[in-house]
């Protein structure tokens, strides 16, 4: 779930969408990817789901039960202002990178426990969140500081 802004216990929203591989009636995301580069310069992509509009923001990941190892979901915001997300429908635990409007890495939250209304938040405005499967980026080197670039992401 998503909780945005200072009223981070009461405007709740969710995070990730239902993913068992069955056909819904729900549109194709936009797609597209984004690219860490860490503080040494190396650089890993990430193929990603947009998540753009306020419907595909609140469904999110949920019920999905696994997640390509170099795959993720990408929530942009209108505004740039702390966001918080929870996990009650998740079922895999996750990391959260969030990006500021420079495409700085302002903080990440490291594998996520599914399934818990704990808010997880880093403290800082943010307008884009990046989430990929839990250890993803301790694997990959990536920190607060390093830089982002989308590419394809409408």
């Amino acid at each position: 779930m998503i909780v945005r802004g200072a009223a981070l216990a009461a405007a709740v929203l969710a995070t990730v969408a239902c993913a068992s591989g069955k056909s819904t009636s729900e549109p194709a995301r936009p797609t597209g990817r984004v690219v860490l580069t860490t503080a040494a310069g190396a650089r890993h992509a990430v193929a990603v789901e947009v998540a753009r509009t306020p419907e595909s923001r609140t469904r999110g990941l949920m019920y999905r039960e696994k997640l390509d190892p170099d795959a993720g979901m990408l929530f942009v915001f209108d505004e740039s202002e702390p966001h918080g997300f929870w996990m009650k429908n998740t079922l895999i635990p996750l990391d959260m990178i969030f990006i500021d409007d420079t495409g700085r890495i302002v903080g990440i939250v490291e594998n996520a426990e599914p399934r818990t209304l704990t808010t997880r938040d880093v403290g800082a405005p943010s307008r884009y969140v990046l989430e990929v499967n839990g250890g993803w980026a301790k694997a990959h080197g990536i920190a607060r500081g390093d830089m982002v670039r989308f590419e394809g992401v409408q």
